[in-house]
């Protein structure tokens, strides 16, 4: 025992110095900013921490005291960040999501986000049809609860009348319940899909059955126009935003059936990095979405309005994420 005593004595004694200056100099840093170091100091703290983390790993081979391992640990840890961790402020990492990461990612899963786009076409035109023929189809798509008294037994003024704008005084928590529940639906597009598609394709086919129901509905009674308006206020943003989560699952769960040469893990690790940058814009798209849906459609009550801006909205999306961008590193 005494021996390892001054085993690590002598060990803690010979890099002693070398520990200290690199805590001093992450202590000055942390308590500015790396402008507080000079030049020549910045320059010596890559150095120290590589001969610390070496060090690190003297001691854990040779099974040194437990404190001097821990304070070793601490402190490469604490170098590690400063040499390895990001430069930029949290306002620069935003700025760069929006200009770069997520319309990226987003490009990135084109051909997912057609195959999620044309299954929920066919899910709402299949729901369209069926009901057009037979009304009683609409109960087998729509909950009662979500219909909210918009169903074949409502009169058509009485569906008229739910076109029309509500009271401002509910807008704030309309559109707060409104982004919840979408967002809900989109989490679980994109979360099922490592259960090879199979769910995110029937979540998003079902999405599309509830929108051909509510427009099968109105177009009975001649309510079809202005239903679309009521409906792509916000539903060109929000449907887009749920057929992007749906791509992000489709491109996890083809990856885990799919990993082609690479492993399993890792096809899906990245996937699931690409997915989570695609859900992080999403979910701003869904706020979007919940004020236009919760406001927006309920204060504005002109037909040809609410598809002018259903069409700009659409427009806007579609060339931020499609149209060519300067990259961060591009020589163009």
């Amino acid at each position: 025992m005494a021996q390892l005593q001054l085993k690590s004595y002598r060990f803690r004694a010979e890099r002693e110095g070398e520990w200290r200056r690199l805590e001093r100099l992450l202590d000055r840093m942390e308590k500015g900013s790396p402008a507080a170091l000079s030049d020549d100091e910045l320059l010596a703290v890559p150095v120290l921490y590589r001969a610390t983390l070496s060090a690190l790993s003297v001691a854990r081979a040779t099974s040194l005291d437990k404190g001097l391992i821990d304070y070793l640990e601490s402190l490469c840890t604490r170098a590690y960040f400063f040499v390895y961790g990001a430069r930029s402020t949290l306002w620069e990492r935003l700025a760069g999501f929006f200009a770069h990461a997520w319309p990226r990612a987003v490009k990135s899963l084109w051909r997912e986000t057609l195959i999620s786009a044309t299954i929920f076409a066919l899910g709402a035109i299949a729901a369209f049809v069926l009901i057009a023929h037979d009304a009683d189809w609409f109960y087998a798509v729509i909950p009662q609860e979500l219909a909210g008294g918009r169903d074949p037994t409502a009169t058509t003024e009485e569906l008229r009348q739910t076109l029309a704008g509500a009271k401002t005084e509910w807008l704030s928590v309309f559109a707060t319940f409104l982004f919840t529940h979408n967002a809900q639906i989109a989490l679980l597009a994109f979360a099922l899909g490592f259960a090879f598609c199979v769910p995110s394709v029937l979540l998003i086919a079902y999405n599309g059955m509830m929108l051909g129901a509510f427009l099968a509905l109105f177009a009975s009674r001649g309510l079809g126009v202005e239903a679309g308006g009521w409906l792509m206020i916000h539903g060109a943003t929000e449907l887009f935003a749920a057929t992007l989560a749906g791509a992000a699952g489709l491109r996890i769960g083809w990856s885990l059936a799919m990993p082609g040469e690479r492993s399993r893990l890792d096809a899906v690790a990245e996937a699931g990095r690409t997915g989570g940058t695609v859900m992080g814009g999403v979910i701003v798209m869904l706020m979007i979405a919940g004020l236009l849906e919760g406001f927006g459609r309920q204060l504005i009550t002109s037909t040809v309005v609410r598809y002018s801006i259903a069409v700009v909205s659409l427009a806007i999306w579609l060339a931020y994420f499609y149209l060519p961008r300067k990259e961060p590193g591009d020589g163009r």
